[in-house]
């Protein structure tokens, strides 16, 4: 017994001893190394599955951004189809009142070509699934596919509402934050009443003033004749028409950048930045512009939807033949593929810029996070 007792004890006395050079062994350099690869183990999976739940959240976010697109055009569909048909009277009518004598039989056989005879629930049915495989139809009017009609006109449109929204921005959004740093001054007082003007004067008006204008001085009138061949030629043609639209447009992001700016302005992170010693051109353009622009981006996005669809005044004064322009006389013939069409094109526009307009807030705001 007393042999057997004393193997145990140097037994329990080498494991004791084992443990405690291991312990040391860990309480070393060996123990900080696998501390830190721990650690960094450690984060890297907590950062990996932060990443995906962001990328399941944005994913699922734009899922339901993309469906409610879906409703909305539908929904705009069916109006605009609705519409259309209420209104009374058709191409048939027209064509007939114009030349001033109607014959039934002549009538109903053109509104059997044209398909105004059929049920409205066929005739929808016949557009939208023609929409959805890019058949637009043919126009009444022209007995050209619709498509053929609308798409020279696009570029026409997009050229100018890019200039307008250019000329806005590069106007509008400087001289907003001149006019915040400068509050309550000469300087002030002389922007805001330019803004005021700009946002009382309507862009017909003032186009017809630049009209006179260049007739009184130059001898001839800024409009649209030929297509402009080279990119001056392009810009000089569309400068004036931009610059009457975008007036009105640059003088509400003025406003808006002025207001937003005097609130960041005053914000905590801005008086700490200038006790630092940061320059006054890093504080408006960098700290204080950047947080300001949420409300300005918005409102440049709104501003690029209605200056695609919304330019009916100003492309009739200066005799430009672009999208808005066409629709007008589209709904006056009762041309109901064109009509259809354009307006399913502007909705899409705006739906389009909306959702970007969206994306965008992210990136300006690290604080907007789309969660599931």
């Amino acid at each position: 017994m007393i042999p057997e007792a004393s193997a145990s004890a140097a037994g329990l006395q080498k494991r004791s001893s084992c443990r405690a050079a291991a312990s040391k062994t860990i309480d070393g350099p060996l123990g900080i190394w696998l501390g830190i690869r721990l650690g960094v183990w450690l984060g890297d999976q907590s950062a990996n599955g932060l990443a995906k739940r962001g990328r399941k959240a944005l994913g699922a976010y734009l899922v339901r951004r993309f469906g409610l697109m879906v409703l909305t055009l539908f929904g705009i569909s069916i109006i605009i189809f609705m519409l259309l048909r209420l209104t009374p009277g058709n191409i048939a009518d027209i064509l007939f009142d114009a030349g001033g004598f109607v014959d039934p039989a002549d009538k109903a056989r053109i509104e059997a070509d044209l398909g105004l005879d059929r049920p409205i629930p066929v005739q929808y049915v016949k557009w939208i699934s023609g929409l959805l495989v890019g058949d637009l139809g043919i126009s009444y009017q022209t007995e050209r596919p619709a498509l053929q009609e609308i798409a020279p006109r696009i570029p026409i449109t997009a050229k100018l509402a890019g200039l307008a929204l250019a000329f806005a921005v590069l106007i509008g959004v400087p001289f907003g934050v001149i006019s915040a740093v400068k509050q309550n001054t000469r300087l002030d007082y002389i922007l805001r009443v330019i803004s005021l003007t700009g946002l009382s004067m309507p862009a017909f008006w003032l186009g017809l003033l630049i009209l006179m204008g260049f007739v009184a001085y130059f001898g001839t009138i800024p409009i649209y004749s030929d297509a402009p061949t080279g990119f001056w030629n392009t810009v000089l043609m569309y400068s004036v028409p931009a610059a009457a639209v975008g007036f009105r447009s640059s003088a509400l992001m003025l406003r808006l950048t002025r207001s937003s700016m005097l609130e960041v302005l005053r914000q905590d992170y801005i008086r700490t930045a200038r006790s630092k010693g940061a320059s006054e051109v890093t504080i408006n353009y960098y700290h204080a512009l950047k947080n300001a622009m949420l409300p300005v981006v918005t409102v440049i996005g709104i501003e690029a939807a209605f200056l695609l669809g919304g330019l009916i005044v100003t492309e009739t004064v200066f005799n430009i033949p672009g999208v808005a322009r066409f629709l007008v006389e589209a709904v006056r013939w009762r041309d109901y593929p064109m009509v259809q069409n354009l307006v399913m094109f502007i909705a899409i526009v705006v739906v389009s810029i909306n959702f970007i307009i969206d994306m965008l807030y992210a990136a300006l705001d690290p604080r907007i996070k789309y969660s599931d």
